[in-house]
């Protein structure tokens, strides 16, 4: 009697359990294998989900560890180019996250506070020290992973100074993605017996423009071009996909990781809008000219790694990519930009009623979080500033123009200040904040108050400007100059206020309290004038109780102004 067949399951290690009474025992393997592979998928998508979150754990402790230095590290950025490469290359390593950096730097020029060549470098170099985590990946640590994990916790959990749990969060962090890039393997593994799936990863090599399309949409669809390169390097670990075919995956991950600012980019202005096109023609140009030179630049890869070791070749050819096109772009940026501007000019000079600061994507990292705060609260200071000289000029001289020019800005000061408001809850609601920025973070929500009380009385400043010229109240000489002599004071003292609040300087903020205190004391020796103008008859009542309206709020201005230079001398 001959022996039956077993049937080949859909992997080694499944096989049919015999022929049914129906003779359907294809039908029961085709649902095993069917199975196996929804199982696959399921743990395929888990081991993305634990590099993400392990990517997110270690990118937190980084910077939670490098805590105020980080921003100090931000705002050293110059106008040299190779400066913002390295500065945008750091950042980045330490946020574990191309994105964020770029998000920011849109943020920045949108502000007004960083030019585009500056923004483009930082790029630049975002894009280079997003490859430290497939350089860290490709040590193939999986054999410690446990280890780590086990240690990190029992730091993060045991550790007295916050330093040292911020060093366990790094060491969990890392173990969890490389759990992830071991899960991933094992889900990947069985794909090498689907010759659908081989064929279709095998055309990666013949057909660059393929690969380059599925790792745009891969990048896309996950978020993380670094968690995009984890997968190349474990398919390629499993001998699913060769050099040849990863190449151009990767460089359509450089291309699809522009997506995030792009979107930051399509809400603000035309400056921030040139930062995210830099960023797509730049990865974009860059893919061009790699894939004309693909020979050439496998060649070099080989050369700078190990024989044999196809996950550190990988890693390679991501770093050599964004290095090389680096030194392409960096001598070239001045055109470069210049082109950039003549593609999207940016002719918009108007004050955005929106924040050009802050953003939600850096809740996560709060020392950038508040320093955009700042920023912002600074930003909506100068709105604030400019409103009061202008209602300042329509008392000593009245100008239609300038009364309806605070009063279309005052609108401004109030939604930067609810949004700056809002937006400093939600850093706080996150936690995480040490001692220096919990008491920045304090100061801010304090300054955010002042300044938007002292749009109000601008705007109070020019309805009484326009009341008195449209009701002709006539002052006395002796008022009108008072009023212009007090005004200059007010904004003096305001203008020193604000600028020590934005340089964070203590003997700056000195001279603000004098200046303020000088207000004081005028403002006291102008209403006793006022009341001897008023026992003499040279002043008609109705027209001084307007002048009293304008004394009152013009100190009531230097009030608020010196609550801010307070702030920055630690008086709260």
């Amino acid at each position: 009697m001959a022996r039956r067949k077993r049937g080949r399951g859909c992997r080694d290690g499944v096989r049919d359990s015999g022929r049914h009474a129906d003779g359907f025992w294809f039908n029961d393997r085709k649902k095993q294998c069917d199975t196996f592979m929804i199982l696959y998928l399921f743990a395929f998508l888990g081991g993305v989900g634990l590099f993400l979150y392990g990517m997110e754990l270690l990118g937190g402790g980084l910077q939670q560890a490098a805590g105020s230095k980080l921003q100090k590290v931000l705002e050293s950025l110059t106008g040299v180019p190779v400066m913002g490469v390295l500065v945008g290359a750091l950042v980045t390593a330490t946020l574990q996250s191309s994105t964020a950096t770029t998000v920011m730097s849109v943020g920045l020029v949108n502000a007004g506070v960083m030019t585009l060549k500056q923004a483009f470098s930082v790029v630049m170099g975002a894009n280079i020290g997003t490859t430290l985590t497939a350089q860290l990946i490709a040590f193939n640590l999986t054999d410690y992973l446990t280890i780590m994990i086990f240690i990190g916790v029992m730091v993060r959990v045991f550790a007295k100074h916050k330093n040292g749990q911020f060093i366990g969060q790094i060491m969990l962090g890392f173990g969890l993605l490389m759990l992830g890039m071991k899960v991933l393997g094992d889900a990947a593994s069985p794909l090498r017996s689907s010759p659908v799936f081989v064929d279709f990863i095998a055309r990666f090599a013949d057909n660059p423009v393929l690969g380059v399309f599925v790792g745009i949409i891969l990048t896309i669809l996950i978020q993380s071009s670094a968690a995009t390169v984890g997968i190349l390097m474990v398919m390629a670990g499993h001998g699913l996909l060769p050099l040849e075919g990863a190449i151009p995956v990767l460089l359509g991950d450089n291309i699809g990781t522009c997506l995030t600012a792009i979107v930051a980019a399509s809400r603000s202005n035309k400056s921030a809008q040139q930062v995210a096109l830099s960023h797509v023609l730049f990865n974009s140009v860059g893919c061009v000219i790699f894939i004309i030179f693909m020979p050439l630049f496998i060649k070099v890869v080989l050369a700078i790694s190990p024989a044999g070791d196809i996950g550190r070749q990988i890693a390679n050819s991501h770093s050599a990519f964004n290095v090389l096109n680096t030194l392409i772009f960096l001598p070239l940026i001045t055109p470069f930009t210049h082109l950039i501007e003549k593609l999207l000019p940016d002719k918009d000079d108007k004050i955005s009623f929106k924040p050009l600061y802050i953003n939600n994507n850096m809740l996560e990292t709060p020392s950038i979080a508040v320093m955009l705060a700042e920023k912002e609260v600074i930003r909506m200071g100068e709105v604030a500033q400019k409103n009061m000289h202008m209602a300042v000029e329509s008392l000593v001289s009245y100008d239609e123009s300038k009364v309806k020019y605070v009063l279309e800005h005052e609108p401004i000061v109030d939604k930067l200040n609810e949004e700056i408001t809002r937006y400093l809850t939600r850093i706080s609601a996150k936690g995480g904040l040490g001692g220096a920025l919990s008491a920045k973070h304090m100061a801010l929500m304090h300054a955010c108050i002042d300044i938007e009380r002292i749009g109000d009385h601008a705007q109070t400043l020019v309805k009484r400007s326009r009341k008195i010229f449209e009701e002709s109240i006539a002052l006395s000489p002796e008022a009108q100059h008072e009023i212009e002599r007090l005004g200059a004071l007010t904004e003096r003292a305001l203008k020193i206020s604000l600028e020590s609040f934005a340089k964070n300087d203590k003997k700056m903020a000195e001279q603000a309290w004098e200046a303020c205190r000088e207000v004081k004391a005028a403002q006291k020796e102008m209403r006793n004038n006022h009341i001897r103008r008023l026992n003499e008859g040279a002043c008609h009542p109705d027209s001084g109780l307007v002048f009293l309206e304008l004394v009152i709020n013009m100190k009531r201005t230097s009030d608020h102004a010196k609550n801010i230079c307070q702030m920055v001398l630690g008086i709260f």
